[in-house]
């Protein structure tokens, strides 16, 4: 009594040599997928002061890492909001700072990205301290 046409394919796609690969080509293109809707360069945030409002006109700075070091690739100015937003962010090594001379400065906190220009909107604020 020979299976039914359904059941052998069945049986060969539970097999695991047929199920592993399978699996990991799905995991891969998702990935890809992630990869190319995310890889912008674009890093938002917020600057707040010590109490936690909105600190507008702070001068924001991105720093990349270069072989041994983190230089300056730019620096922007936040808004009414606190807001800031990088764009072209090339690398997936980064640290950020905030300074605004009445206000203080924040810590310079390091930002590590899963890919070079991954999109990424920081979840903890830039609080300035003054004194820092």
């Amino acid at each position: 009594m020979s299976a039914s046409p359904r059941s052998a394919a069945l049986r060969l796609l539970r097999n695991r040599f047929v199920l592993v690969p399978l699996v990991l080509l799905v995991l891969i293109a998702g990935w890809n997928v992630f990869v190319l809707t995310h890889n912008h360069g674009i890093v938002t945030g917020r600057v707040v002061d010590a109490v936690g409002r909105p600190v507008a006109g702070a001068t924001v700075r991105l720093w990349v890492f270069n072989f041994t070091t983190f230089v300056e690739q730019a620096s922007v100015t936040t808004a009414a909001d606190g807001s800031f937003r990088f764009t072209d962010n090339p690398s997936h090594n980064i640290q950020i700072s905030a300074e605004k001379p009445d206000a203080g400065r924040s810590e310079r906190i390091a930002v590590r990205l899963y890919f070079a220009a991954q999109d990424r909107a920081l979840p903890q604020p830039l609080r300035l301290e003054k004194g820092s």
